[in-house]
């Protein structure tokens, strides 16, 4: 099949992600390309595309100072998604069917969702996050609304009452995350942004009584990192910086537990995936997608923000069998079920298009 990939035009495809959806993304498009399939991808500049993807150039605008000068006038990020995403809508329109089969976005933005009834081309659209206002909003102006997929079963219930959505769970190429033997300190993964609260992972495991290593992009959220988590640092607590996967991979394979303390319901949970994949159990708030990830043998899940039952699921979830928590991923996370879960969805959509 020949499919166009939409990612966030802000954020390159490339280690060390940004975030889950550019790393679910890049999976996607190399298991696609590894099947045979023709993929075209959306995304941010200085992306690096797996073999056989080709990479399709963001629509730039430079806007006068006489326009900026209106008291109205947006602020520039937004100006430059818009600009970006209108360009490769108004591409899509004008040559959608010559080109793809199936248009598959995995963006946040409004317009792929607003502008889909404009392609002679089936959109797909995948709800990586809560409802959000302005997808709200072009949902309800478009006549014919694209198919949805959710990545977890809460995240299909939380927008259900927008749309109705498939699920198809995220995965991982589990080739990247090989078993590890464990025993090491604790680890705690993602971006450090006050919604994610690492701060409460390093109080959990400071109660008891185990080291943990935090890894991850700390630039989007400087403020909270130099109030929340800079100040708990030493006594047993490091911070390994943005790692690559491989680097990353390292880090949780050899931790004795994974923790995940969400302060905002996780769609998914992809850092509790890598972990599963690894070997490594998990400890975690029960928010969002995270009880749908977890198994009893593969994590201990504790009540949303209580640091003292999270810090005894971590010295319960240390006890788990790795083998059992690797099988748990292989039956439900890894990126050979994501890819042909969306490949059905894709020959679904084109089927549909060639009746029509």
């Amino acid at each position: 099949m020949r499919v166009c990939l939409i990612a966030s035009n802000r954020y390159p495809i490339r280690e060390p992600f940004a975030g889950g959806l550019e790393s679910m993304t890049h999976t996607m498009a190399r298991g696609l390309a590894e099947r045979g399939h023709e993929v075209t991808l959306f995304a941010g500049e200085g992306s690096q595309v797996p073999d056989g993807v080709r990479l399709l150039p963001l629509a730039r605008v430079e806007v006068s100072d006489a326009a900026m000068a209106d008291r109205w006038a947006p602020g520039l990020e937004w100006l430059v998604d818009h600009h970006a995403y209108l360009g490769l809508m108004l591409s899509l329109a004008r040559t959608g069917a010559d080109d793809y089969d199936v248009v598959h976005n995995n963006s946040l933005h409004h317009l792929p969702v607003a502008m889909s009834s404009a392609l002679d081309v089936p959109v797909l659209t995948t709800l990586h996050t809560p409802p959000l206002p302005m997808l709200e909003s072009a949902l309800a102006l478009s006549p014919r609304p694209p198919r949805f997929v959710a990545v977890s079963d809460w995240t299909a219930a939380a927008w259900r009452h927008v749309v109705d959505s498939d699920v198809v769970l995220n995965g991982l190429d589990l080739r990247d995350w090989p078993v590890g033997d464990g025993g090491g300190p604790a680890v705690w993964s993602g971006r450090l942004v006050r919604e994610k609260a690492p701060h409460l992972a390093i109080d959990a495991c400071r109660a008891a009584g185990v080291p943990l290593v935090l890894a991850g992009p700390a630039a989007q959220d400087p403020t909270y990192f130099a109030e929340q988590v800079a100040p708990r640092l030493g006594d047993g607590v490091h911070y390994a910086g943005h790692l690559t996967a491989a680097q990353l991979s390292e880090v949780v394979r050899t931790a004795s537990v994974a923790v995940v303390t969400p302060m905002w319901d996780e769609p998914y949970g992809l850092v509790a995936a890598e972990a599963l994949a690894s070997g490594t159990p998990v400890a975690a708030f029960a928010r969002g997608g995270l009880p749908q990830v977890l198994s009893p043998e593969s994590g201990v899940l504790a009540a949303p923000g209580d640091v003292e039952a999270l810090a005894g699921a971590v010295l319960a979830a240390r006890d788990l069998d790795r083998g059992a928590v690797r099988a748990h991923a292989e039956a439900t996370c890894s990126a050979d079920a994501m890819v042909e879960g969306y490949l059905r969805q894709y020959a679904a959509l084109a089927g549909e298009a060639a009746a029509a």
